[in-house]
């Protein structure tokens, strides 16, 4: 959719998310390892120095020491060296060009896709084999109709990227070797859009897959916040209403995340400032079948979501006014952090990444 739009407290939030993890992989899982905090010392992110004030939509977390981040001014940065220090390594001309970058899929420190939003030719993908010291401009979006919103990879190989709204159906591209040629999808297994309805290039959330086959598309801006769902990578869909209240081109799903196959966590809201959101989460254990609204979901929007490492109920929600915590699944949540982020990414080896607003890049974890 068209969405313009260091310090350490009592005990670092990489030992609690550490712990954290630990905890909630036992039957007796608990939230104790947060609780454990005196009144006013909760964990927090550990902010790093970007050196710049871009805003970071994109986030693609590989471990607890190497991430990329991609947002606005055409920027792409790498860390390997868990956010000490970061180096910059976008797209010649990007910059020049003023490409929005919104979402980047990384597999190692070396190879990444990122995309690029905007109406036309500025959706655009570009590829790196050599940790952003050469870019191949892979693909370039010649239809005036087109919107690039988000992409996503079932392996390095696999992956798939979708637009807003073509002829009344979200277009999808796919890729087969791993982001360097792209072809449109046909549209025969995709239901109809309804009126107003779009994707939000918000976190690189809004298109996410889970397995070798699995993928989720969320939707906003009509009368219903839909999450479309696809078994054979992107040929065929089925859609579902979700709880996350819509009705307005500002409101609905902006951010999914699944465990597995069948879990998975929406979050999204109104992204406009001072708006309330209300039941601004939902969760699925039927692979997007059917949602269910939260039990107590984050007090205000929020664009990403991220399982923790290796957890079966521990969940991150993040947004402008804050980072809310959830240890059942995502049926209920706590403000653990008041920082602004956009988007948030979990790494197998414990760690957690976030990035926003004015070069914002935290990790935990570490």
């Amino acid at each position: 959719m068209r969405v313009k739009g260091k310090t350490r407290r009592l005990m670092s939030w990489g030992l609690c998310v550490a712990a954290l993890t630990a905890a909630l992989a036992t039957p007796a899982a608990a939230a104790a390892p947060w609780d454990r905090h005196r009144p006013g010392e909760q964990p927090a992110w550990t902010l790093t120095d970007t050196g710049t004030d871009a805003r970071f939509r994109g986030l693609a977390a590989v471990s607890r020491r190497t991430a990329w981040v991609a947002g606005s001014g055409g920027t792409v940065l790498r860390t390997s060296d868990g956010g000490r220090h970061w180096r910059d390594v976008s797209p010649p001309g990007a910059a020049g060009e003023v490409l929005e970058f919104r979402d980047i899929e990384a597999f190692d420190a070396r190879r990444a896709v990122a995309l690029a939003i905007g109406e036309g030719e500025a959706s655009r993908v570009f590829r790196t084999e050599d940790g952003g010291a050469t870019w191949t401009d892979s693909f370039r979006n010649t239809d005036a109709r087109a919107f690039y919103d988000c992409l996503t990879f079932f392996d390095s190989r696999h992956g798939l990227a979708m637009s807003d709204p073509v002829d009344g159906k979200y277009r999808i591209l796919s890729t087969a070797d791993g982001g360097r040629s792209w072809r449109v999808l046909p549209t025969e297994g995709m239901p109809r859009a309804q009126t107003g309805e779009a994707g939000f290039a918000a976190s690189g959330q809004c298109l996410v897959s889970s397995g070798p086959r699995d993928v989720w598309l969320a939707t906003g801006g009509a009368a219903a916040a839909r999450v479309l769902h696809s078994a054979d990578r992107g040929l065929t869909w089925t859609a579902a209403g979700s709880t996350i209240p819509a009705g307005d081109p500002a409101r609905g799903v902006f951010g999914l995340a699944f465990r597995d196959r069948h879990h998975g966590i929406a979050v999204g809201g109104d992204y406009r400032a001072g708006e309330p959101s209300p039941d601004a989460a939902a969760v699925t254990g039927d692979g997007g079948r059917t949602w269910r609204q939260a039990a107590a979901p984050p007090t205000a929007y929020r664009s990403g979501v991220a399982w923790l490492p290796h957890s079966r109920s521990g969940a991150l929600a993040v947004g402008p006014t804050g980072t809310d915590l959830t240890t059942d699944g995502g049926r209920t949540w706590r403000t653990v952090d008041t920082g602004s982020y956009d988007t948030v990414d979990c790494t197998p080896d414990g760690g957690c990444w976030a990035a926003g607003e004015k070069g914002r890049v935290a990790h935990a974890g570490r």
